[in-house]
């Protein structure tokens, strides 16, 4: 890909980006800049990721052709106040923080830009991400191809509506917490009856991981697939029972509905 890759702030997740795209070997090292604030987190991206790190927030704005702001969403406003006349009309911005929408993208930087509203996950970190992109009427195909193909190059992306982005955090930004919970709830149990924590956590997990790949990739029904293990009398029925008694879909309803509420009032400015 021949173009330069810009990112304001390099955090967790701005480093899980970077690192997947230079493993991926979609861009170079040498093609993308970032900034940080402090001499730390500056000298571990330089020397762990082999790319160019400053405190220059306009600098890096002006050189970018793809432009990803990786901040927290309380100071975007004011990034976008210092950035914004360095921008050019053919950078493409990309957000990567939940509710903020295109129309206050557009808002802060008081004139039309090129923006994707994006939301990845933190498996991104071990190149299992899940991200979603919402493109505004700006960006081209071609554009909008090229910043899918970084996203993939650390787990799978999917373009959806703008309506739908509230959802996201539930389906996939915050659900890796539900998920970890439901792992170590697991292994909790598992070293109750006597297993080393760590093959608890080790066989809990692998357990999870082979499900969520047996849902992907035979593309048999989550229904289908729980019942095939549901022997008549046996010991999964009895769990699968057990635990529709304790109301475990309807704990995780209410969870992601809270998560898509909340999202909703963020994206109000709420």
């Amino acid at each position: 890909m021949n173009r330069k890759i810009g990112f304001i702030g390099c955090g967790n997740m701005g480093q899980a980006m970077i690192q997947g795209m230079i493993d991926a070997g979609v861009v170079k090292a040498e093609d993308i800049s970032a900034t940080a604030l402090s001499d730390e987190t500056i000298d571990f991206v330089s020397d762990e990721y082999g790319i160019e790190v400053s405190t220059d927030n306009k600098g890096v704005a002006r050189e970018s052709d793809l432009l990803f702001l990786a901040v927290k969403p309380y100071i975007y406003r004011g990034v976008i106040q210092e950035i914004k006349s360095e921008v050019s009309d053919d950078t493409v911005v990309i957000t990567i923080a939940a509710g903020i929408t295109l129309d206050a993208i557009k808002e802060s930087f008081g004139k039309s830009v090129k923006v994707i509203r994006s939301m990845p996950n933190t498996p991104s970190l071990v190149g299992a991400g899940m991200s979603a992109l919402c493109p505004n009427d700006f960006v081209t195909e071609e554009e909008l191809s090229d910043v899918l193909e970084l996203f993939k190059s650390f787990g799978e992306a999917e373009v959806i509506e703008e309506r739908l982005m509230d959802a996201v955090p539930a389906v996939s930004g915050s659900s890796p917490a539900f998920v970890y919970m439901f792992i170590e709830a697991m292994a909790d149990t598992a070293v109750q009856q006597g297993f080393p924590r760590d093959k608890a956590y080790k066989m809990v997990s692998q357990t999870v991981m082979g499900a969520a790949k047996m849902v992907l990739e035979t593309g048999r029904h989550p229904a289908e697939l729980k019942d095939a293990v549901c022997t008549p009398g046996g010991t999964t029925i009895e769990g699968v029972t057990t635990l529709e008694q304790s109301g475990m879909r309807s704990s995780v309803i209410q969870a992601m509905n809270a998560c898509t509420n909340l999202s909703k009032k963020l994206s109000k400015g709420e």
